[in-house]
């Protein structure tokens, strides 16, 4: 698979969590929606990330190093999407016991009233 092709393809993914994330009703796929948008980022990052004969720069020989830059943004980002996905589920297991669905529009009513 080629790299523009890879690009694409987080790109794509991006868009289809986002538009998940707009039309879900249930708490867990906006929770789903959320990971695809994450793991799109990731997917991006390293894909724009890499190139050919590119080495690890470790060592004194620095020819043809690839750029560090976004291999600590891609960890960064791993990380951080744990940590929202793991927050989200706590928020999930709060609502549903204090309303006893997984529906927005079901939360929604019972806390305005």
């Amino acid at each position: 698979m080629g790299y523009l092709t890879v690009e694409i393809l987080s790109i794509a993914m991006f868009f289809i969590g986002f538009y998940g994330l707009i039309i879900s009703k249930n708490i867990i796929k906006s929770i789903v929606a959320i990971g695809l948008v994450e793991m799109a980022v990731v997917m991006f990052l390293v894909s724009i990330g890499f190139s050919d004969g590119m080495k690890p720069p470790i060592g004194p020989n620095l020819e043809n190093a690839a750029d560090p830059l976004p291999q600590a943004l891609v960890i960064t980002a791993i990380v951080i999407g744990i940590t929202v996905t793991a927050i989200n589920i706590i928020f999930f297991i709060s609502l549903c016991r204090q309303y006893n669905t997984a529906d927005w529009d079901t939360v929604k009513k019972k806390n305005s009233e």
